[in-house]
Order: C-alpha cells, then sequence, then structure tokens
C-alpha cells in the first residue's frame, strides 16, 4: 500500500484573543468568587517567606561586616522564629491552595462540561450530520481537563508573581534606584519576547487539540465498525488510516516541542542577563561604596526569587496555553447557534386526536441548500393511516423529519390539531410523537432501561406490558436475565428483530396521538418482519400514523398511499386507486422500468 503524505490541518481555527476568552471565563470563576479570594489570600502569604528572606540575609550581613546593628546570637534566633513562624503560615496557605483552590478548579470544569452538553442537546440534526462524534467527544471531555489547572493557577501565578515583582522593585529602589532599573529593564524585553514566542505555543497546542479530535474520531469509526472492517478484511486500510492520523499528532506534538524549546531557551537567556547585570553594576557599585556587602547579597536573593518567579510563570504558559485552548474549543461549541428552539410565546402542545396539515412546506437543507420539498400541502386525518412510498431523495423521510421540527421548515408551516408546531414547545411536540426507525438505537444498559426510555420512571408493571403490546415479552424472559440482561453497546448482543420490537415497545409505553414508521422493518428477515409488522399494526391501531415503506406489499392496507418524487406529491390513493391510474405506483408495484426502485 502506498504511503500518502500526511497533512496537519486545523480547519477553521479563528484564533480567539486571549482577552476575549478570560472574558467569556470569568463567569465561571465568578461563581466561585469566595473561594477564590481566599485562595489568592493564601496565594500571598506563600510570597511573604520568599520576600522575607533576602530581607533577613541582608541584615544578617550587614550586621556580620559591622554596618548598622551589631549582630548577636539573640538577633540570630529571633531572625530564626521569625522565618520559622513564616514557614508555618506558608505551608498551611499552600495546603488550602493545592486541595480547596484545585477542587474549585474541578467545579468550573464540571459546570462548563455540563453547560457544552446541555447546548449540544439543543442543537439540530445538521450539526450531527457535519461533526464527527469523536470530535465533539474531545472537546467536552480532554479540551476541558486541562482548566482546572487554568483556573486555580491562572489568577494565583500571576498575583504571586504580580506581588513579588512589585514589593522587590520597590525594596531594591531603597538599596540603590539606578541598579534596580538597571535590572527590572530586562523584564520587558523578556515579557515582549515571550508574547511573541507564547502566540506561537498556543497555535501548535491547537492544532493538537484539533488533530486528537481527528484521531478520535478514526479510532471510533474503526472500533464501532469492526465487523464491517473484518467482513471486509480491510485491517490494513484501517491501520494505514490510523497510521496516517497517528503521524500527524505526531507531527504536530513535535513543532510544539519546538516552539516550547524556543520559549524556554529565551527565558534562559533573559535569565543569565538579569544575573549578568547585577553581577556587573553590582560589583562595580560595591567596588565604589555605593551599596553595601548585605546589600549585594539582598540583590542576589531578590534576583534570584524574581527569575523564580518569572521560570514560574514560564512553565506556567505551557499550561495556560492549554486552558485557553481548551477554554476557545468549548466556546466555540457554545458559540454554535441553536437554530430550532422553543419560540418567545411558545406554549404546550394542546392534547388533541392527531391531525396534521401542511401548508404550503419548502424545505432545503441548510447547510447544502438541496431543495427536498417544494409547495407540499396536505392533510392528515386523525387516526388516518398513511403511506409514503417513492424513490430514493424523493423525501419521505425529510418530511416526516419535519413534523417533530429535527429540521425548520423553509417556508410554509405545519399544523397539529390546528396548532403552528413552530409556536409550541418542543418537548411537548416530540412527547406527543412517537418514531420507529429502520436503524434502532439502543442505549449501553438493560433491556428494562431501554423500554423505560419511552416513558422516564415508569413501574415494572407497565415496562412488562409495553413488551407483551409489542410482542416481545417472550423472547425477553428466554434471556439470561431476563428484562435485566445487559444488551450491549447499541444492543449488539440483540438481533435486529429484537431490537426492533424493544424499540416499539418504547414507543408503546410513550403512547403517543402520532407515530412516525420510517422503513421499521426493511432490514429484517422475513420471519422477523412478520412478528414486527404484527408489533407495528398493534402500534398504530387508534393512532394516525405515517410510515414511509420499503416493501409496498406492507402497506397496500393502507388509507392513503402517496408517491412523492423530485416535483413534490405525485400520487395520492388508496392502493386500488393507484393501481388503476397504471401510474408510477403502478410501475413500482409491478417493477416495471421507467420508475427507480424503493
Amino acid at each position: 500500500m502506498s504511503k500518502q503524505k500526511t497533512t496537519i490541518t486545523d480547519p477553521g481555527a479563528h484564533h480567539t484573543s486571549s482577552g476575549a476568552l478570560i472574558r467569556r471565563f470569568l463567569p465561571y470563576l465568578a461563581k466561585y468568587k469566595k473561594t477564590l479570594f481566599l485562595d489568592l489570600f493564601c496565594a500571598a502569604l506563600t510570597t511573604l517567606c520568599d520576600i522575607v528572606l533576602p530581607k533577613i540575609m541582608s541584615t544578617i550581613t550587614n550586621a556580620a561586616m559591622g554596618v548598622g546593628i551589631t549582630l548577636t546570637a539573640q538577633i540570630v534566633l529571633r531572625l530564626a522564629a521569625v522565618y520559622f513562624v513564616l514557614r508555618l503560615i506558608d505551608g498551611a496557605a499552600q495546603y488550602y491552595m493545592s486541595s480547596i483552590g484545585h477542587i474549585m478548579g474541578v467545579h468550573i470544569e464540571t459546570d462548563m462540561r455540563r453547560d457544552a452538553f446541555d447546548h449540544l442537546l439543543k442543537l439540530d440534526h445538521t450539526y450531527y450530520n457535519n461533526t464527527k462524534v469523536g470530535t465533539i467527544m474531545g472537546r467536552i471531555t480532554n479540551d476541558l481537563f486541562d482548566v482546572t489547572e487554568f483556573a486555580h493557577h491562572c489568577p494565583e501565578e500571576f498575583f504571586i508573581a504580580a506581588i513579588k515583582i512589585v514589593v522587590s522593585f520597590v525594596i531594591l529602589c531603597q538599596a540603590s534606584v539606578p541598579l534596580t532599573l538597571a535590572v527590572f529593564a530586562c523584564v520587558p524585553l523578556m515579557g515582549v519576547v515571550s508574547v511573541y514566542l507564547n502566540g506561537r505555543l498556543r497555535a501548535r497546542f491547537r492544532q493538537q487539540r484539533v488533530q486528537i479530535g481527528e484521531l478520535n474520531s478514526t479510532i471510533e469509526d474503526s472500533l464501532l465498525g469492526q465487523g464491517v472492517v473484518k467482513a471486509f478484511a480491510a485491517e490494513d486500510e484501517e491501520r494505514e488510516k490510523f497510521l496516517q492520523g497517528n503521524k500527524a499528532f505526531e507531527q504536530i506534538k513535535t513543532l510544539s516541542y519546538y516552539a516550547m524549546g524556543a520559549f524556554n531557551t529565551s527565558t534562559r537567556l533573559f535569565d543569565g542577563l538579569m544575573y549578568l547585570v547585577v553581577i556587573l553594576a553590582g560589583g562595580l557599585s560595591l567596588v565604589y561604596g555605593k551599596i553595601t556587602a548585605g546589600d549585594m547579597v539582598a540583590y542576589m536573593l531578590y534576583v534570584t526569587t524574581l527569575i523564580a518567579t518569572i521560570r514560574r510563570i514560564v512553565e506556567f504558559a505551557e499550561q495556560f496555553q492549554r486552558g485557553m485552548t481548551g477554554i476557545e474549543r468549548f466556546a466555540e461549541i457554545m458559540d454554535t447557534p441553536v437554530t430550532i428552539d422553543d419560540a418567545p410565546d411558545a406554549v404546550p402542545l394542546q392534547p388533541g386526536p392527531g391531525a396534521i396539515r401542511f401548508e404550503n412546506v419548502s424545505f432545503e437543507y441548510p447547510d447544502d441548500h438541496n431543495k427536498v420539498l417544494h409547495n407540499v400541502s396536505l392533510d392528515i386525518r386523525a387516526g388516518e393511516r398513511l403511506a409514503l412510498v417513492g424513490p430514493s431523495g424523493g423525501g419521505k423521510t425529510t418530511l416526516c423529519n419535519l413534523i417533530p421540527r429535527f429540521y425548520e421548515v423553509t417556508s410554509g408551516k405545519i399544523l397539529i390539531d390546528g396548532q403552528d408546531i413552530r409556536h409550541v414547545t418542543l418537548r411537548s411536540l416530540r412527547n406527543d410523537i412517537g418514531i420507529v426507525q429502520q436503524d434502532v438505537y439502543l442505549f449501553s444498559g438493560t433491556v428494562a432501561q431501554n423500554i423505560a426510555y419511552g416513558k422516564p420512571g415508569a413501574t415494572r408493571e407497565e415496562i412488562i406490558e409495553a413488551a407483551r403490546l409489542a410482542g416481545a415479552e417472550r423472547f425477553i424472559l428466554a434471556l439470561k436475565d431476563g428484562f435485566d440482561t445487559y444488551v450491549g453497546e447499541r444492543g449488539v448482543k440483540l438481533s435486529g428483530g429484537q431490537k426492533q420490537r424493544i424499540a416499539i415497545a418504547r414507543v408503546f409505553l410513550k403512547n403517543p396521538p402520532i407515530l412516525i414508521l420510517d422503513e421499521a422493518t426493511s432490514a429484517l428477515d422475513n420471519e422477523s418482519e412478520i412478528l414486527v409488522g404484527q408489533s407495528l399494526e398493534k402500534l398504530a391501531h387508534g393512532r394516525t400514523t405515517l410510515t414511509i415503506a420499503h416493501r409496498l406489499t406492507t402497506i397496500k392496507d393502507y388509507d392513503r398511499i402517496l408517491v412523492l418524487g423530485e416535483e413534490g406529491i405525485v400520487e395520492a390513493g388508496t392502493h386500488d386507486e393507484l393501481l388503476a391510474k397504471q401510474g408510477v405506483y403502478y410501475r413500482l408495484w409491478n417493477q416495471l422500468p421507467g420508475e427507480d426502485t424503493l
């Protein structure tokens, strides 16, 4: 197999400014402002030892050299006692920062993940059609891991750095203003270089996030589709796809470490420059009697403290950029517009028999503007069994998806029992509609839990009754643990017919007045189709039912059949009426040339 060149992409990353991202993050931080203020107070306490130690050493050195006070054992003991007390305070403050401060970060991460998940639940089918699930999962899990550290350390590290820089500057100016200005002249230059290199570092970290999302999607596809992979002996192809994604991630991380190396090297060079200034300017000041030996010791210790502080900021820069990248990708989810939501004046759907009316409904997909329906007008009587047939791409599934507002109509309106569905709440609308699809999705859990999804809080008796009505009770009781049998991820431990009957039981439990059957038996074998068909007949009884038919024999007794094509509804009538017309339906029924088969 030929190797393809690995490319590194960062699709559409708009690189929001750090200021904008921090403003986006502040409301989450503000919720825990009391904890934050205590954390910053403890951070201030931990700086006392670093600030006081140079002063203590300066006092002892000057006293030993005969400058100022006379050095005695009592003075040394007092200074040691002060430092010991400060160390105890430092230990207590550090414990609070390391425990409660980090827990605050965990709470913020949890809040952000909750909001991201809530927003994802509101997004429509178009978003999920165009976004890989692995990428979404990466954004609400991995991308927010670093927010815990960011939330805690970002205010803390910068606050400590500000205290040490300001206090060091004030104390050193008391000894020698020219020397202090010479030392601190390096700080702005260091800041400019650091900001530039930080920008490069952040770009690399963002690329890492994007690529790991792509890699997760590749892994998810391969593992979930492992049955197909094995059936087609496509292990080499999947291995090659993974290899390409893994190689791209390796390249991005390599470039990230180059950027990190440049960043760290620059800070070490500035460290050396600051020490050089102290050696040159401080040594000459000492020679010409401008400062005392104690002041020189203090300068070296304060500069060491200052460099250590800057180094901590530099080391934190990686964590800072990871946190900012996580916030940025979180913001991208939250900024994805919710196109289908409750209108400001939305009210619950009033109970009714389930009559549906389409008034000049047109629809085109918002992402590719593919026009599917054109000025469709249709009245569906309450309790009517209506079948939709026609060639693929004729808009059968789309028409049904518009009723529960999985997509929004482009023009026209849909009414249920005279109520415009755009002016009722989504929850009440979808509670009145039951859907059984060809591709049944069962959640990882037990049979009972999957059936109960149709009615949260349902009793065991209600679950069993729904299974009985769906014709599923017998096979469920034959399972190893009956209703408590674990079905596996996506129901892999059950056959297609069994999954379909559990899905039907779920709708029986929901008991909606409107039912949509989207080719619910097309993928089943003959025996399963008969069993599921009988269950569907019971389910459809007394409900307004729309059935997308794959096999015309299953809908020949329906009240009305609509034939959809590129022009919309091309034929309508009963089975016998449509056969008598000898049109599109007649050719589909007899599989004559001139029309696409279903």
